[in-house]
C-alpha cells in the first residue's frame, strides 16, 4: 500500500481524536482572548489583586459546576443545586446559633443533610424513574421553600472567625476558598480519569443501554452523580456562609444556572459522554472574569445578564454542532 493511501486511511481515524483536543482547548483559548481583551478595555483588571478577586468570586460557580459536571456527563441535570446552597447557610445558622454545638459538627451536619438530599434526588431520577429535571425541580421549590421558613426569611450573621477563615481567609496571601476549589478539582479529575467509576460515569452519558449490557450499574452511576452533587451543594452553601458571616434564605438564588453554564462552556455536552473536569473550572472562570470585567466597565448589572446569556447561547449552539457533526462522521 502507498503512502498516501495509508495516509488518507488513518485520516478518517485521527478525526475524531483531533476534534476531541480541540474541543477541550477551546474553553482555555476563550479564556485567554477573553483576559486579553479584558485587559485592553480595562487598566484595572490586569492586577494581581483583581485576579485574586476573580478566584474568590468563581469559588462557589466552580465548586458547584464540579459536581454537575458529574452529573452532565451522565446526559442529566441537577436545578436544585442553587436552592440547596441557601437551604445549607440556613442549616448552619440555625443549628449553630440555636443550639450551639462546636461549627466542625455543624459543618458535618449540613454535608450529610444536603447530601442525603442529593441522595434523595438520585433515588428517585434512578430508582423510580422521575425525569431529572422534574425531580430536581420540585426538589428546587422544596428546598428554598424550606430555606425561607426555618429562616423566617431573615438572615442570621455571627460565626466563629475559625469557620469565616475557610470563606474569607487568606493562605500566603491566596483566598481559602481557591485552595478548596483546586483541591476538590484534583479529586474529581483523579475519580473522572483514573477510577472504574469515572469510566462507568462517561459510559452511561454515552449510551446508557450500551453500558448497562457491559455490566455497568447505571441505576447506581445514576444515583452516586446526584449524590456528589448535593455534596457539592453543600459545599458551595459552606464556602458562602463562611464568606460573608452569614446564612442568607437566597443565598444561591440563580447559582444553578450558573453551575450549568460553567459546564457547558467548559465543553462537556449535555446529551453525556464528552467532556472533563477542568472545562467545567475554566468556564467557571470564563463567567466570573466576564462579571468582573463588566462590572470595571461599569456595564449596567442587567446587561451583564444579557451578556451571560449570550455566551450561554454561544457555547449551547456549539455543543449541537459538534453533536450533530460528529453524528455525521
Amino acid at each position: 500500500m502507498e503512502r498516501s493511501e495509508v495516509l488518507a486511511a488513518e485520516r478518517p481515524q485521527l478525526r475524531p481524536r483531533v476534534n476531541a483536543v480541540l474541543a477541550q482547548l477551546a474553553p482555555l483559548l476563550a479564556l485567554v482572548v477573553l483576559a486579553v481583551l479584558l485587559s485592553i478595555l480595562s487598566p484595572v483588571f490586569l492586577t494581581t489583586g483583581n485576579f485574586l478577586n476573580i478566584g474568590r468570586q468563581a469559588a462557589i460557580n466552580a465548586v458547584l459546576a464540579a459536581g454537575m459536571t458529574f452529573v452532565i456527563l451522565t446526559a442529566g441535570i441537577d436545578l436544585s443545586v442553587g436552592s440547596l446552597v441557601s437551604l445549607t447557610t440556613v442549616i448552619f445558622a440555625i443549628i449553630h446559633i440555636k443550639f450551639g454545638p462546636p461549627w466542625p459538627v455543624t459543618l458535618l451536619i449540613c454535608l450529610i443533610v444536603i447530601t442525603g438530599l442529593g441522595l434523595v434526588n438520585g433515588l428517585a431520577i434512578s430508582r423510580l424513574g422521575f425525569p431529572p429535571f422534574i425531580m430536581t425541580l420540585g426538589m428546587l421549590n422544596i428546598a428554598s421553600g424550606l430555606a425561607l421558613v426555618l429562616s423566617g426569611g431573615r438572615p442570621t450573621a455571627g460565626f466563629p472567625k475559625a469557620f469565616t477563615f475557610f470563606g474569607a481567609g487568606f493562605i500566603g496571601g491566596i483566598p481559602v476558598p481557591i485552595f478548596i476549589v483546586l483541591i476538590l478539582y484534583l479529586i474529581a479529575w483523579t475519580v473522572l480519569t483514573r477510577t472504574r467509576f469515572g469510566r462507568h460515569v462517561y459510559a452511561v452519558g454515552g449510551n446508557p443501554e450500551a453500558a448497562r449490557l457491559s455490566g455497568v450499574n447505571v441505576r447506581l452511576v445514576t444515583t452516586l452523580v446526584y449524590v456528589i452533587s448535593g455534596f457539592t451543594a453543600a459545599l458551595a452553601g459552606l464556602i458562602f456562609t463562611a464568606r460573608l458571616d452569614s446564612g442568607t434564605p437566597n443565598a444561591g438564588v440563580g447559582n444553578e444556572l450558573d453551575a450549568i453554564a460553567a459546564v457547558v462552556i467548559g465543553g462537556t455536552s449535555l446529551f453525556g459522554g464528552q467532556g472533563g473536569i477542568w472545562g467545567s473550572l475554566i468556564g467557571a472562570l470564563i463567567m466570573a472574569m466576564l462579571r468582573n470585567g463588566l462590572n470595571l466597565m461599569n456595564v449596567d448589572p442587567l446587561w451583564q445578564s444579557v451578556f451571560i446569556g449570550a455566551v450561554i447561547i454561544i457555547a449551547v449552539g456549539i455543543d449541537l454542532i459538534r453533536k450533530r457533526r460528529a453524528a455525521v462522521a
